[in-house]
């Protein structure tokens, strides 16, 4: 039998955002606890918790067997029936929902699917179709998703969904607003807010949708009183607020939502990955109780093959049982600290870390060419990725899995990873940064 080769491109799977030919990755075939494995047996510390999803880590035997016992129950049921395991977890997300008067859940497979749902259901409950989202976003692939995303990847999908209006959001490390005070970039930011409303019409707008923490586009945490001033705002126009949690829900920043760590209630909050850990795929946009009663008396006009598929909620009601039940929920506090200290004296040994930023297990660090000027290591819009491939590459041979792009590394561990994998996994970062990053210059 052909031996597979350790790092290698594969002539029948078309990987995503990638050119193919360039493609150069291990074969995973395993994952245990923090950590995953190669077809050669090589161990790797998964420093990213795959896409930041795998909270849980890596083959949790509670999560597996609820898998196991449901697919031998019962492997699917269209979602126009009832399901006990389904509305056992929507009964869940609703008793855990930053809301007092609860929510109720339409499931999807994928965030970009939730954010799609979020927004038609938005329009549906307004009669308005104008949707508002920031320019350094991802909210998915999909056509749909890809047009509400303000980055580069949506380019491929333009023209796109018709009725997208970006706006520029804080980042205090790059302000948009010409400030370096954080109470000066929340007043400019949604000062341009309201003016944006202005020139489209309040009346017009039916959601603002927006990341409570940046995600692939810089891990940037608001200044305060931005994200409040946006519930402010909306209210005041019956704008309905979405928070896109795909990345920041359920514990990677110590609650189950940003919105309850920040303690600002939206009107749908949209979630995928860490919901299940992503042993299956599943997404969905929980709404609050006050927005979905609108659909007792109006039809629902969405749904999908596989939504609240009962090998997935499965997953799901395990998963957040055993967050719950094994004290992980609130682990990122715990781990906020140890990371940020860790990774802050990386920046002082190497002076191509421009900043580190984070909240909770979930923070970023922004290589620069110039630390004094800031300028980028390179263009982030349509930047070439290489630095950070080459890093990837670099992190491996340490054995530490983290992703990244452009001049961005997220660090968005397990959730149950370890004060001593921590420090390996630095250590490993350290030693990488050590031999690629003199190569930038």
């Amino acid at each position: 039998m052909e031996t597979i080769a350790k790092e290698r491109g594969s002539s029948t799977v078309l990987t995503p955002w990638s050119a193919q030919a360039q493609v150069n990755a291990p074969v995973i075939t395993r994952g245990q606890g923090s950590h995953i494995f190669d077809d050669q047996g090589r161990r790797y510390l998964d420093f990213s918790a795959g896409l930041v999803a795998v909270n849980m880590g890596h083959a949790h035997p509670g999560i597996t067997e609820a898998i196991a016992k449901q697919v031998g129950t019962l492997a699917y049921a269209a979602p126009s029936l009832g399901n006990d395991t389904r509305e056992s977890l929507a009964a869940m997300l609703s008793e855990i929902s930053p809301w007092a008067e609860g929510g109720r859940t339409a499931f999807s497979t994928a965030g970009a699917e939730g954010n799609e749902d979020a927004v038609k259901m938005a329009r549906m409950v307004t009669g308005r179709h104008k949707v508002m989202s920031a320019y350094r976003s991802f909210h998915g692939g999909t056509p749909g998703a890809g047009s509400l995303t303000g980055e580069d990847r949506r380019w491929p999908n333009e023209p796109g969904m018709p009725g997208v209006v970006r706006f520029f959001a804080p980042y205090p490390y790059r302000s948009p607003f010409h400030t370096t005070d954080p109470a000066m970039e929340t007043e400019r930011a949604l000062d341009h807010i309201e003016q944006i409303l202005t020139f489209e019409g309040p009346h017009n707008v039916a959601a603002l949708l927006i990341e409570p923490l940046v995600g692939s586009n810089g891990v940037i945490s608001y200044p305060a009183g931005y994200l409040a001033g946006l519930r402010r705002i909306t209210e005041q126009h019956g704008i309905l607020l979405i928070f896109d949690e795909v990345m920041t829900g359920f514990g990677r920043l110590g609650e189950w939502f940003a919105a309850t760590r920040y303690g600002v209630e939206p009107d749908m909050i949209t979630f995928a990955k860490g919901v299940s850990s992503a042993y299956v795929p599943l997404g969905g946009a929980l709404v609050r109780e006050s927005v979905a009663s609108h659909f007792d008396d109006n039809p629902l006009i969405l749904g999908h093959t596989y939504a609240g598929h009962p090998v997935a909620v499965a997953a799901g009601l395990a998963n957040l049982r055993a967050m719950r039940d094994e004290g992980v929920l609130h682990r990122a506090h715990e781990l906020e600290g140890k990371l940020r200290s860790g990774l802050e004296e990386l920046a002082q040994r190497h002076r191509v870390i421009g900043d580190v930023r984070g909240e909770g297990a979930m923070f970023g660090l922004e290589f620069v060419a110039d630390r004094e000027t800031r300028e980028p290591l390179v263009p982030w819009y349509g930047g070439r990725n290489a630095p950070m491939a080459q890093l990837g590459a670099a992190l491996r041979e340490e054995g530490v899995y983290a992703f990244g792009r452009y001049n961005l590394l997220l660090i968005t561990p397990p959730l149950i990873i370890t004060d001593d994998e921590i420090d390996s996994g630095l250590e490993g970062l350290d030693r990488a940064l050590s031999r690629v990053a003199p190569g930038w210059a």
